[in-house]
């Protein structure tokens, strides 16, 4: 594949969708469908973005995952429930992404006494993504995962890589039922669950707590590392660094299993050993090529923007789709490795101190010749399907803060991106760029994931103190400038923590060294950070303060970016 954008290639979908023809056909494997799997396990594919498993031991039957929420896992009980009246017995989870639907399982059962194994890492990965970087994260979901693309037209979702959709519609209102693990694990392991033999080794993937789950008496393995698409080294929405030399380690396990059935945590299953290996070698070859290509080339000396379009991957990864470019695509992933590996520095000068992005768009289009020569040029690349550089004209004159038509300039880069998107073979590319597209036409408003938001429930489902440390990211530094103070907060959990303000930040202290305090319930503090109330109305309603010290807390609090704070 030598170029991601194939307009040639474009085609219709089912709901009026314009998209690459091997976009809309991959959503054939994802289509909703329950497969036997050999005589003993199940695999319910299409009803949420991953897969719900079912293994049939001697003494009953595991679930492997549960999916996004509670009604998904009660729709995949439904299902299984059409083959087997054997009960529930156990439950696994492959990695933290898919694991908020458990609570069905109990409710089908009438209690929870049954073991919940998981790497013990999952617990901390299920709150990485909240909190400080909350907004960032929720964005990048929104525009990955197609979140808030319309239903039909020619904008209309396809499909996400991975699954139909982020969420499955009909499962709405997508109850959270988590259980933690009862039994974890950080390395190896080896248990007889349901009457089954069980080995679990771990294999970090896009989750550094992902396993692999072997059922040596069934020939079968349960990954979360061979995907039906070319694996995603770089994530479009913002996700830590994935060492392409850590995955291959657990392909090279998952290959050498030699087993006779696979299923991963997405996309259909497999079955024929032959056919398994040379899959699973196909697909970690492509891992290690990106990979061994950009240090060959960052050894020789090239830019990233030179090493992208020398960096092909060879036709023979074309023939499978788990190696398309589906999801992700592979110049993309280059960047990642690079700098995973050397950071952002490329070598390139022009890099070394970049202008602010407003400044270079003025000075660019000045020496372009001004504004209508650079909007000639851009409907030119346009019309010539020169996508590269039409997006980048398209983003030169968005950025110039001299723009006369701002909305028409808009209204050209989001042609550009919506071109992109309809003729690249990528979930990722194509729901980005729409997403992107509809936000700069004014047709969808995604300011709210550009502003911390604290849901009340999210504040309650944890000790209050959890959330004091989080506000670091929210002080506004300049408005910060030379202040010094302290505020601890002690709640009504038992729980506290403190804030010291110095040298512009905000320093995690013991509450006990602040020189304010205050005392809060945590329904109050979620109700604070939620702003379903007012600090002005939270201190008014405070006993235990002087009014001099209800003024310094307000002083305080008033530097970080949390309107209720300021009210």
């Amino acid at each position: 594949m030598t170029d991601p954008f194939r307009p040639r290639e474009q085609s219709r979908g089912p709901n009026g969708q314009l998209a690459h023809a091997q976009h809309l056909a991959h959503t054939d494997r994802l289509a909703e469908t329950f497969y036997a799997v050999g005589d003993s396990a199940w695999c319910y594919v299409g009803n949420g973005l991953s897969n719900q498993t079912f293994i049939r031991g001697p003494e009953g039957i595991i679930a492997i995952d549960t999916g996004e929420c509670h009604e998904e896992m009660a729709q995949a009980l439904e299902k299984l429930r059409q083959h087997t009246a054997e009960p529930i017995v156990a439950c696994i989870y492959s990695h933290f992404h898919y694991v908020a639907g458990t609570s069905a399982i109990v409710s089908e059962r009438g209690d929870d006494d049954f073991p919940i194994y998981g790497h013990e890492g999952i617990a901390a990965n299920l709150t990485r993504f909240g909190g400080e970087v909350g907004p960032r994260g929720s964005r990048g979901m929104v525009h990955q995962f197609a979140m808030m693309l319309p239903e039909t037209g020619d904008d209309a979702r396809v499909n996400i890589g991975l699954g139909l959709f982020y969420r499955n519609p009909k499962h709405a209102p997508y109850t959270g039922g988590h259980i933690p693990a009862t039994h974890t694990f950080g390395g190896p392991h080896e248990a007889v669950i349901a009457g089954l033999k069980v080995i679990f080794q771990p294999a970090p993937s896009d989750a550094t707590d992902s396993v692999t789950i072997h059922f040596p008496e069934l020939d079968l393995a349960v990954n979360n590392i061979f995907w039906p698409v070319l694996f995603n080294v770089f994530a479009i929405r913002g996700e830590e660094y994935r060492d392409p030399s850590v995955l291959l380690t657990g392909l090279d396990h998952l290959a050498g299993l030699k087993v006779e059935h696979q299923i991963c945590a997405h996309g259909p299953p497999m079955s024929g050993r032959s056919e398994i290996l040379a899959g699973i070698q196909r697909y970690r070859d492509s891992i290690q090529f990106i990979w061994d290509q950009t240090v060959r080339h960052a050894n020789l000396g090239l830019s990233l923007d030179e090493m992208i379009h020398k960096i092909q991957l060879p036709a023979v990864f074309e023939t499978d789709f788990h190696t398309q470019q589906l999801y992700g695509v592979v110049e993309h992933h280059v960047r990642q490795v690079y700098t995973g590996l050397f950071g952002w520095f490329d070598e390139d000068p022009g890099k070394l101190f970049p202008l602010a992005p407003g400044e270079r768009a003025t000075k660019m289009i000045n020496a372009f010749g001004g504004r209508a020569l650079m909007q000639g040029a851009f409907d030119e690349a346009l019309a010539a399907q020169d996508y590269r550089w039409a997006l980048e004209l398209g983003q030169l004159l968005v950025s110039d803060p001299a723009a006369q038509d701002a909305q028409a300039d808009k209204a050209r880069l989001a042609a550009g991106l919506r071109q992109v998107a309809f003729c690249s073979p990528a979930a990722n590319i194509r729901n980005w760029c729409l997403t992107r597209a509809l936000e700069l036409e004014d047709n969808l408003d995604l300011s709210r994931f550009r502003i911390h938001r604290f849901r009340e429930q999210e504040v309650l489902s944890g000790q209050g103190a959890r959330w004091v440390p989080i506000l670091r990211v929210l002080l506004d530094a300049d408005a910060a400038t030379d202040v010094y103070g302290s505020i601890g907060f002690t709640f009504d959990d038992g729980s506290s923590a403190g804030l010291l303000i110095r040298h512009s930040v905000a320093v995690p202290v013991a509450t006990q060294a602040c020189d304010l305090q205050i005392t809060l319930a945590v329904s109050t503090w979620a109700k604070l950070l939620a702003g379903k109330t007012s600090l002005s109305s939270v201190l008014a309603e405070h006993g235990n303060l002087s009014v001099d010290q209800t003024t310094q807390i307000q002083a305080l609090l008033a530097l970080f970016d949390l309107p209720s704070f300021r009210a």
